[in-house]
């Protein structure tokens, strides 16, 4: 039996669907508003996913003609309130999200390491990233793929939540 071919990922461009991409975001981010996480995902409008995917490179995977992930790699931040985020040498990872009809096919782990390679064209040394504290799920998932907690922030009013910041070397 042939293998699917793999999803397509590539960046963003202006004939995206914004609208669709944003549909994407809220129902991967769902099942965290049903625990009461406020993520800026579970809530953002399609202008708040196009400023997301002006921070950086974003990207969107595609399934045939489907959205099935989406990304932002951020370049190094100077104005970041997460001191690792000023770093120059620090890209961060944001938006990063698989539809959940496309759960299970490994496509998670599949666009990270597209990120990773990305990161290290652009020069990084560091990927890091912020999630919720209490979503230890995804904090186990983001520790089997290399990161380590590193500190802390918080978003809030933005979010209801503490962060932990996590990151691996390149």
């Amino acid at each position: 039996m042939p293998l699917d071919p793999s999803p397509l990922i590539r960046p963003v461009c202006a004939e995206d669907d914004l609208t669709s991409i944003t549909a994407l975001i809220h129902a991967a981010y769902a099942p965290h508003a049903a625990q009461g996480l406020r993520y800026w995902g579970t809530h953002q409008t399609v202008e708040d996913t196009a400023k997301r995917f002006a921070m950086g490179i974003g990207l969107v995977m595609l399934e045939d003609d489907d959205y099935v992930g989406t990304a932002t790699l951020r370049r190094p931040q100077p104005e970041s309130a997460v001191v690792l985020y000023r770093d120059p040498q620090v890209w961060s990872l944001s938006q990063f999200c698989i539809a959940p009809s496309a759960k299970g096919k490994g496509y998670g782990k599949l666009l990270h390491t597209h990120l990773l390679d990305a990161a290290r064209q652009a020069g990084a040394t560091t990927l890091a990233l912020d999630t919720a504290q209490p979503a230890t799920a995804l904090i186990a998932m983001y520790a089997s793929w290399g990161y380590r907690v590193v500190g802390e922030c918080d978003w809030r009013p933005f979010t209801n939540y503490p962060s932990v910041v996590m990151a691996q070397p390149l």
